[in-house]
């Protein structure tokens, strides 16, 4: 058995041909005639992606990028959409939150003449207090006018402010009695019967008594009325 130089042709190789030239990405047979070894895969075991698996590749690629900007699209939209409601629900809210504002201003009108009251007021209730003098001395006139003394109003006057009698002021007797509630008609006709009846005097006698400066010191008109009425 002979074996072929490494330069010389392979065997059954027609004349005039040119040398056989091995497949891409295969390598020429070494010297001894041995066949040439395969392409081996890259590490990890992964082979060769064809041309037509990255085209299939790119175009999912794509397809994914399109869905995500129309999702992006639909959810601007969506988005827009709120916004718009949101925009027409408060123009509604503030055009209703505007009526009662004009109510609130129109009512001022109607209230603004019980300030004017409300105003006066305490100008009535800031009053001086009574002194307690004058309190007292109002109590004891009210007790010498009334149906147990049946006294004169001036009669009353000078006991309050007598130093044997009350030993009042001379104006807070003149309050006492500004302030007394009597009838001093009905205390001169008391007097009067009190003075028949005790005493057993006449009509002339009982007048001069009433209307005496010592006696009841009540006016002239009182007395009269007194013995007009006295046996009534």
């Amino acid at each position: 058995m002979s074996i072929n130089p490494p330069d010389a042709p392979y065997p059954n190789q027609p004349q005039g041909q040119p040398d056989f030239q091995p497949p891409s990405g295969t390598q020429p047979p070494p010297p001894g005639g041995q066949p040439p070894v395969p392409p081996q895969p890259p590490a990890g075991g992964q082979p060769p992606q064809s041309p037509e698996g990255q085209g299939k590749k790119k175009h999912t690629v794509r397809n994914i990028v399109i869905a995500v900007v129309v999702l992006i699209a639909v959810i601007a939209g969506c988005q827009g959409l709120t916004k718009g409601s949101d925009s027409s629900s408060s123009s509604s809210t503030s055009s209703s939150t505007t009526q009662p504002a004009t109510t609130a201003t129109s009512r001022p009108a109607s209230t603004s003449a019980p300030k004017t009251t409300q105003a006066a007021a305490p100008t009535t209730a800031a009053q001086p207090a009574v002194p307690p003098e004058y309190q007292s001395a109002a109590e004891k006139a009210a007790s010498y006018a009334g149906s147990m003394m049946h006294m004169s109003k001036q009669g009353v006057y000078d006991q309050l402010v007598s130093e044997y009698g009350e030993q009042f002021s001379a104006p807070a007797a003149q309050y006492a009695i500004d302030n007394v509630k009597a009838d001093w008609n009905a205390n001169a006709l008391a007097a009067a019967k009190s003075y028949q009846s005790t005493l057993n005097m006449s009509p002339a006698a009982i007048h001069d008594q009433l209307t005496s400066s010592y006696g009841g010191k009540f006016t002239q008109a009182e007395a009269d009325y007194a013995l007009a009425h006295l046996n009534d």
